[in-house]
């Protein structure tokens, strides 16, 4: 199988690969090489990482995406970078060019954070040396800037270690929605 890793895709799509694949290796065990052509060498007897389930946000939902940044962050976002984005230095972020599709929305982040109703603290893939040591503030919250809320999840994480409840499946170490039918959050 191919990682795609270079080609872009989903966090949500990342996790349910996970999931299905009975675990993530870590680092040490495969390091990312970071070309096209490379082949993935997953070791099984090395995962350390374990999905039990995704939560997919539902799609705009800015109040439930606060409440899964405060209560269980950080959360994987996707959004849609326009050409000014990348000289982005310091302050809140804003833009009248970017749109809220999910079908424009071209690079995930990590939302860790907000204030209040003003602007979200995301973390970037960038490097420290990009914005403000590697982070940036996007706002204001309510209005979708750029699709931050249209593709929204995370994974509910397994602890391989932990005892076995009735069902046989191991314990959940994440924290979830007590119930994510009423929540707006959809599980996969």
């Amino acid at each position: 199988k191919r990682c795609f890793s270079t080609q872009g895709g989903l966090p949500s799509h990342a996790f349910e690969y996970i999931r299905y694949n009975g675990g993530l290796d870590l680092e040490a065990a495969y390091p990312y090489e970071g070309r096209n052509g490379t082949e993935c060498h997953y070791k099984p007897d090395a995962a350390a990482v374990f999905v039990k389930d995704v939560v997919n946000i539902t799609e705009g939902d800015e109040k439930m995406l606060q409440h899964a940044v405060g209560n269980i962050k950080p959360v994987s976002i996707a959004f849609e970078v326009v050409s000014d984005f990348r000289f982005y230095k310091n302050g809140t972020y804003t833009s009248n060019e970017c749109r809220r599709s999910a079908t424009t929305v071209n690079h995930a982040v990590l939302a860790v954070g907000y204030h209040k109703d003003h602007y979200w603290i995301i973390k970037n893939s960038w490097g420290a040396q990009w914005g403000m040591d590697g982070y940036f503030r996007m706002g204001p919250i309510g209005r979708n800037m750029c699709g931050i809320a249209t593709c929204s999840s995370f994974p509910i994480l397994e602890d391989p270690h932990a005892p076995k409840n009735d069902g046989g499946a191991a314990v959940v170490v994440s924290t979830s929605f007590t119930d994510a039918s009423s929540s707006g959050v959809q599980t996969s």
